[in-house]
């Protein structure tokens, strides 16, 4: 039986519905995560004690565009309160020690079916 790979992942959901996988690092969290969505400060949005939605703090301030991906997903797990603006990215929840876990495969395969299923944009390849 082939071997899964364990290297843990990140969603990366952009404003315009496309959407990128990432490798999760295992130390320097917040700076891929400041790079990633490319802030200087990050909001953590829980959406089940596993699944940790990441956005700019300032995104809304800073006139950052509408994120209906993100929004419509967190709708998706709990009841919708607000918007949600700027590029998100989505974690698994905090370990035990309060740092945070990337995706495991079955997490970002069912995140990328709840975000197509809502109708975005899968990116084509590049040839570059």
């Amino acid at each position: 039986m082939p071997k899964t790979k364990t290297t843990p992942y990140a969603l990366l959901l952009r404003p315009d519905e496309t959407f990128q996988v990432l490798d999760w690092p295992a130390s320097g969290h917040l700076k891929a995560l400041y790079q990633a969505i490319d802030c200087q400060t990050v909001a953590a949005v829980d959406l089940t004690a596993k699944l940790t939605m990441w956005l700019d703090d300032e995104g809304i301030i800073n006139g950052a565009p509408f994120n209906v991906a993100a929004t419509r997903l967190y709708g998706m797990y709990r009841p919708l309160h607000q918007r949600y603006y700027g590029t998100a990215v989505l974690t698994g929840g905090p370990d035990r020690h309060g740092d945070t876990r990337g995706l495991t495969e079955d997490q970002l395969c069912e995140l990328i079916e709840r975000h197509l299923s809502g109708g975005a944009t899968v990116p084509v390849q590049r040839t570059r």
